[in-house]
Order: C-alpha cells, then structure tokens, then sequence
C-alpha cells in the first residue's frame, strides 16, 4: 500500500478546500496535498456559464446524489447534485455571488461560536473578492482572485418585472452585498469576461504552480486512519472504485473539505458518529460523537411559471439555428445566453409571517424549465420565479446506509417539518404571484402554468409546494460548530472535531444554521478563516 507525508492534507477540491490549498502553501513553509474524488476541470461545460445545464446531471463532474422520498415532498426522490471535480460545486453552480446577512453570522457567534459574527468576517469576505461594479469598499474588496461581476446583459422580461417589484413597494438595491440586503436588482455572479470564475481558478489553478502543493484527482477518500485519537491520514482510491488502495500521511493535520454530504460520509465510514448509525451500518465504533450528520439543512424552493406571449425567451432562443448564433457570439465576444447564469434578476423580501428582516429570496428568470429541474429548459415561451424561506426551521440528516464506501449516503432533508416553514414557504408562493401578476409584466403573461390557478387556498398551495417544490442545492449544517456541550456539535469555533486530534473541517457542513443567502461566498471565508487558524497553531 503506498503512502506519501505531508504537513497537511485536505480532502476535497471545493469552495473551501481550494482557498484552503491556496493559504496553507502561500509561504512555501509546509507540504500540503489535496484529495479530489473526481477530474480536473477541464470539462468545457464548467467553464462556460450556460454550461450548467450540461454539468447538472454529468455524472463525471457532479456526484449526482438523490434525496430519499419524503411526504413533503410527495414521495420524490429530489436531485442532490453536488460538484466532483477541482472547484467542487462552485464548478457546477448558478454563479450567484450572495453573502447572506448580518444577523446569519451574529447569530452563530451568539450560540457559542466566538469570532465568527458578521463583523468577525467580513474583512475575510472583503479579502477574497475582486468586486468589478458599484460597491461600497466598507463592505467591498477590490483586491482579492475571487472576481464578482453584475449581469452585464439586459432582457426585457427583467426589466419589466423589477419594475414590477418596485410598484410593489420592494425598493431597489444597488448591492445585496453591501449595507443592506433588502430589494431588488440584477444579480451579482462569480462571471467574468464570459468565463465561470471558481474556486478552482481563481484560487487552487495559481497555487498549483507550488513546489510544495500536490493536487491528486481520482482520489476517492475512503477512511480516515488514526493512531489513537490522532489522526494521520487517509486512505483513498486512486482512480476510484476498483482503484489501488493507497494512504497519504498528515504530519499535522488532515482537514475535511468534502461538503455537507460527503464530510458526515467519510466521518461515520471511519467508525466516528452516532453509534446507533455505525452499529446499523457494521461500522465499529472509534469515537461517539451523535452530532455526525444530523443537523442538515437547505432551501426549498417552490418556483411559479407562467407561459410568456409577445416576448421571446431563452426557451426559444436555446433551440435551433438560434442556438446556433448564440454560439457565435459567445465565441467571438463572449456574450450571449451562453455567458448567462440561471439566475438574473435577485430579490429579498419579508413574508409577513415572522419578524424576522427578509425572511424570504426570490430570484427571476426569462425561462422556464421541464418539473422546474434547472437544466432541462421547457420548449416553451416561460419565465419563473423562484421563492425560498431564507433561514428554515427544519432540519434533516445524512448518514451512510452501508460499510460501502461507493455507495451514496441517504440523504434526507426533512423539508416543510414545521409549521412555521410551511406558512413562509405559501407568503412565498403568494409574493411570486404578486409579482408575475404586476402591469408591467401584463402584455407579456399568458397563463399561470405552476401552481395554476386552481391553486387559492393555502392548503392548495402547500400541496403545490409539496409535489412540485425542489432543492435550491445549499445543502449545510450536518457537521455543526458549537461548543462542547452542544448535542447537535462536531466541531469547535476552531472547526477541531470534538474529541479528535489533528483533524478540522472546513466546508458547508460546519454552519450551526443556515444562511440567509447562496453558500458559495460563505464557504470560501470558512476556508480562508480555517487556514488562519491551522497557521497560527
């Protein structure tokens, strides 16, 4: 069995382990390895925006999970795709550049978790990012590899329904980013010069010219080994399954990057999680720690079609000998629907069944897609809006189902558990409505497709939600930071695993709750604050 050391070894190429790749071999002073399960990203369809639609259900760069059936979700068996390849998610995603709000942040430091409230982080988010458009620079970095752009293109569908918006009362927002998150605007996206900016590019692909960084593609990671309560290493695939068993050694810590499905995964196959779930699986039992996988969260997202007239829509324009220009113009200028994210137009609002500021996103698109599956256009003239209750109550799990290392973790989300998070989700749906409904989108509104005008009532709705409802793909929380003594806890405010040394774990999982936002931004500062931490030990 080959076995290779290191100072550090990180498992996972995504959002947090690229930036983690990048800071931890900076000064040149320690070896540092990174296990990725899939390829290189040299798949075309990562790095052209459009291209989503290709990498969604890609089976070479996207794991391609599938959630277990639920009754709120009328028994389906929902997408969970998730990035497997260098830049992880941030490879496949929707490119939406959102920070989530203040009170997201302040509310982990307030639960135990000292040094991570808004004001904690956002000179990391600041650091990260290279902001090309307005922006406050108290709230704005100018300087970092991470490029934010605007959308650069104009539809008048959009135009039409932030016009809407506002005759609703919903004020535009120059930057959702900046002071305050609430309004409406074009969306901000990690675009640039019509290319995807990931965290592959902009972090891990200049770090890889370091001596002292290795990058393993292939490598699917199978157990952790331990001496002890130490551990040391990784055992891994290479090659993937049916691959040669080879380990990497950690001289001083291995870190965990591998996302909210994976990092639960690879932690209750190594014989650490609930012992109920280990004994279930035949796993032994090397360290008790109940919280593995149990706290999982994400947003659900009801999302209201109506059939476009009088306008052509990216449904029409994604066909044929129109496909065709598109194509050459992306070519020759890097424009197009080929340069475009899914997402276009970006809003947050209040539901009106909490208190809470701007309990609700929604996002706008001059398209429509097949069951509301992005990635399968309809072949029909759409637009949609998508809603989603920003900070949900319900909470899910993921565990392994077997010993099997190549077999997928169930996955469920418990979605719509409580009252609360099914009477936001209906003010969403009603707010959409609104919305489509306004004068300014009048001459271009065929007729309600979902939820369909039979749908009035509230119960009506929730059962709209509940059958044609999807993930919005931010899955976090199953690995929860918080103090000792909280049950639900994995990690400490310095992600150390509790109970463990020489391992961290720096992804989405670590959240205590979710964020009010998209995950990407959040889940880069995770890793660039975890990197500080391991170099100041």
């Amino acid at each position: 069995m080959a076995s290779d050391t290191f100072d550090y070894v990180i498992v996972g190429a995504g959002s947090a382990g690229c930036v983690l790749a990048n800071r931890l071999s900076q000064s040149g002073d320690a070896s540092v390895c990174v296990l990725e399960a899939g390829p290189s990203d040299w798949n075309p369809y990562i790095h052209i925006p459009a291209g989503f639609v290709k990498t969604f259900e890609n089976s070479s760069v996207n794991w391609g999970y599938r959630q277990e059936p639920s009754e709120n979700t009328a028994g389906r068996r929902l997408l969970a795709p998730r990035g497997k390849t260098l830049g992880g998610s941030s490879a496949i995603n929707g490119h939406i550049y959102n920070r989530g709000q203040p009170v997201d942040f302040d509310a982990w430091a307030r639960a135990g978790n000292s040094g991570w409230s808004y004001d904690d982080l956002l000179p990391r988010f600041k650091r990260l990012e290279r902001r090309l458009g307005h922006g406050d620079s108290a709230f704005r970095g100018r300087e970092g590899a991470l490029v934010v752009t605007d959308v650069d293109q104009r539809h008048p569908l959009c135009d039409a329904f932030i016009e809407g918006a506002l005759s609703l009362g919903i004020p535009r927002n120059s930057d959702y980013n900046g002071p305050t998150v609430e309004g409406i605007s074009y969306a901000q996206r990690t675009i640039h010069k019509g290319l995807r900016v990931s965290a592959a590019t902009a972090f891990l692909r200049p770090a890889m010219k370091r001596a002292n960084l290795q990058v393993i593609t292939k490598a699917h990671a199978t157990r952790l080994l331990f001496e002890g309560r130490r551990v040391t290493g990784i055992q891994y695939a290479a090659g993937g399954q049916g691959g040669p068993v080879r380990t990497v050694r950690a001289r001083r810590e291995v870190i965990l990057s591998a996302g909210a499905y994976n990092t639960p995964q690879l932690l209750e196959l190594s014989g650490v999680g609930d012992p109920a779930v280990l004994r279930a699986a035949g796993i032994e039992v090397v360290h008790a720690l109940p919280g593995v996988g149990g706290s999982l969260q994400d947003h659900y997202a009801p999302r209201t079609v109506v059939r476009v007239k009088n306008m052509r829509t990216i449904n029409e324009i994604s066909r044929g000998p129109r496909l065709g220009l598109e194509i050459i113009k992306w070519l020759i200028n890097r424009k197009g629907i080929l340069s475009l994210s899914p997402t276009l137009v970006y809003g947050t609002w209040h539901s009106g069944v909490t208190e809470d500021p701007c309990d609700l996103q929604f996002t706008f698109t001059p398209a429509s897609y097949d069951e509301g599956v992005i990635g399968r256009l309809a072949d029909r003239p759409g637009m949609t809006v998508a809603v989603w209750q920003q900070r949900p109550e319900s909470r899910g799990t993921v565990h392994i189902g077997s010993a099997d290392p190549f077999q997928a973790p169930r996955i469920a989300h418990n979605y719509l558990a409580t009252e609360l998070d099914r009477r936001v989700t209906v003010a969403g749906m009603r707010l959409s409505r609104r919305l489509l409904a306004a004068d300014s989108l009048r001459h271009y509104f065929d007729h309600e497709e979902f939820p369909g005008p039979g749908a009035e009532t509230d119960e009506a709705l929730l059962e709209a939600a509940r059958h044609k409802g999807n993930s919005t793909y931010h899955p976090a929380c199953s690995c929860p930071m918080g103090p000792a003594g909280d049950a639900r806890a994995v990690v400490d405010d310095s992600l150390r695993v509790h109970g463990l040394e020489g391992i961290r774990i720096a992804d989405a999982s670590v959240m205590p709750s979710m964020i009010s936002g998209n995950l990407n931004a959040v889940v880069m500062v995770i890793g660039d604050k975890a990197a500080d931490m391991i170099l100041a030990r």
